[in-house]
């Protein structure tokens, strides 16, 4: 390999997130059980958060604004104004949560420091994944931190094309087959899957991937092996 830059995900990669993002669904369906099941109430919220991913796009502000038109929508609006407070107030709790790295995350940056510029490349909302990065410590791992509106061919090809790198000397790490591997495989580069226990729905493929690019590990130290021999 001619690998110059190694980028990972930040989300369930450098530090746990989806599991916070369960917490707060569940108090949500439980905070409308008067008017839906649970579970319907859970497929409503998805729904709708899928539908404004071209309005609002990843993160916890979009999840909230979303929590708040379900609310209204499954409630046919009669629903107490203390229930859009509390929505509110669920979605403050998760700009609040407290950042839990991963086993082995920042032994495998001291690791890899030395040898290649590293980056994070992460969707959601900037503010908040800007926080996220501070509150972690691991800033001063990375040569470059890209927060990226989505996580499609184009957009990988915009940041391979700010490191100036080709697309064979970049290699994306992520928990994502669909965000973090299939897009940099489609433009020539190398993407390693690191699954996590808990992944959102709409991260999720249905096939098999076979391509001499890609790499699957159970967990992040695993990587260190074939990226330092």
């Amino acid at each position: 390999m001619t690998i110059k830059v190694i980028a990972f995900d930040a989300d369930d990669t450098l530090w746990v997130n989806e599991p916070y993002f369960r917490e707060i669904e569940i108090k949500f369906c439980q905070l409308l059980e008067d008017y839906l099941p649970q579970h319907t109430v859970a497929q409503e919220l998805f729904k709708t958060e899928i539908d404004n991913l071209p309005l609002y796009g990843y993160g916890v502000k979009g999840f909230m604004l979303s929590m708040v038109e379900t609310a209204l929508r499954v409630s046919e609006k009669t629903l107490n104004v203390e229930v859009i407070e509390k929505a509110i107030h669920y979605g403050k709790e998760l700009l609040e949560k407290p950042i839990e790295l991963l086993e082995g995350v920042e032994e495998v940056l001291q690791a890899l420091q030395k040898h290649y510029r590293l980056v994070v490349a992460t969707k959601g909302d900037l503010l908040d994944q800007q926080r996220k990065l501070r509150k972690s410590g691991l800033g001063h791992y990375f040569h470059h931190i890209e927060i990226m509106s989505d996580k499609k061919e184009i957009d990988y090809e915009k940041l391979i094309k700010r490191l100036d790198i080709q697309p064979d000397e970049f290699m994306m790490i992520g928990n994502s087959l669909k965000s973090d591997v299939l897009p940099v495989l489609a433009i020539g580069g190398h993407g390693v899957h690191v699954p996590y226990h808990i992944t959102w729905a709409h991260e999720h493929i249905d096939h098999h991937i076979e391509h001499q690019n890609f790499r699957q590990v159970k967990t992040l130290s695993e990587i260190l092996p074939f990226v330092l021999a």
